[in-house]
């Protein structure tokens, strides 16, 4: 009990004190300092677009993915770095000998060097494609054969949700192929298909009027960069004459204006009576077979008979 109260009451105490109030300061420190430079990171978002405007220039939604991308990473890796740089001091606070923490921290990181090349190479990919502006948050991609809006930029994965709201991660080392479908613009590209019989010059005009019709309609003439380009008669189908043409949006737009291009599309040639034909087969019996009538009315059974055994007598049937 002694030896008790007199530790209580000797100077350890109060150096214990001490520490632990300096330990809490610095984790303090810490935390107000995260809070401030993730607030600095984010007002730095608008000097940032600014520069990149005076810079390249583009498109401001462009612009705006491409700094929430930056500004996030730039947020992630300060914050990370303080917090490490705050409990480096802490543990010196406490009275830890933080020289061999480092140099034991120093092997550990080969060690894990060797261990995880994996993790490394997938934050290099990770750094290339934030530096060359491959892929940015809200753009619309696929990565290795997979759709969906990019949700998260990080220095080791990339993060897409698909249509149906599935959530698909990426390391940034293991993308193989990547398709960015909203850089600046994006296209909506159409084949229409109409019956042989049609006038392939007056359905390419009837294309063009319904595309102006559209352009000049709100909502969707704020999301349409360009007129229709109909690029002409692309192929001869089975049943069908198939015509190329596109659309120039803004980026994510294309659907909602496709949408609506192909429900006017629709409607304009039931009114003129353009025919969008669909899969179908025609019977043919030669020249050599005389034609014959079928109808609602009573058929020639006798005439039916004869065309028949005309179409078997015919060599190779």
């Amino acid at each position: 009990m002694a030896q008790l109260v007199e530790f209580l009451s000797s100077d350890s105490l109060a150096g214990m004190a001490a520490s632990l109030m300096r330990f809490a300061v610095t984790l303090l420190i810490a935390y107000v300092a995260s809070r401030i430079a993730s607030r600095l990171i984010l007002g730095l978002r608008v000097q940032l677009l600014a520069a990149m405007n005076r810079g390249a220039g583009g498109m401001p939604a462009e612009l705006e993915k491409r700094a929430t991308t930056l500004v996030g990473m730039m947020r992630k890796i300060s914050v990370l770095a303080i917090w490490v740089l705050a409990l480096v001091m802490a543990l010196k606070e406490l009275g830890f000998d933080i020289g061999p923490i480092l140099a034991g921290a120093g092997v550990l990181g080969l060690a894990v060097g060797f261990g995880a090349q994996n993790l490394v190479r997938d934050m290099i990919a990770g750094l290339f494609m934030l530096v060359e502006n491959q892929i940015r948050v809200n753009d619309v991609a696929i990565i290795n054969g997979t759709g969906g809006l990019v949700e998260e930029v990080n220095l080791r994965t990339t993060v897409l949700r698909s249509f149906d709201g599935t959530v698909h991660v990426f390391p940034n080392g293991m993308i193989h192929t990547l398709a960015n479908m909203t850089r600046e613009y994006s296209y909506y590209v159409f084949d229409l298909g109409v019956a042989y019989k049609e006038d392939a010059d007056r359905v390419m005009d009837v294309i063009r009027e319904v595309g102006a019709e559209l352009q000049q309609s709100e909502p969707f003439a704020s999301h349409i960069l360009q007129p229709v380009e109909v690029l002409g008669v692309d192929k001869f189908a089975d049943s069908a004459v198939i015509i190329k043409g596109r659309i120039k949006t803004f980026p994510i737009q294309q659907w909602m204006v496709g949408r609506e291009f192909n429900r006017r599309i629709k409607r304009r040639f039931d009114e003129l009576g353009i025919e969008i034909p669909f899969p179908h087969r025609s019977l043919y019996f030669g020249e050599a077979s005389p034609p014959f009538r079928v109808g609602g009315e009573a058929v020639d059974r006798e005439a039916l008979k004869g065309a028949i055994r005309e179409v078997l007598a015919e060599p190779g049937s």
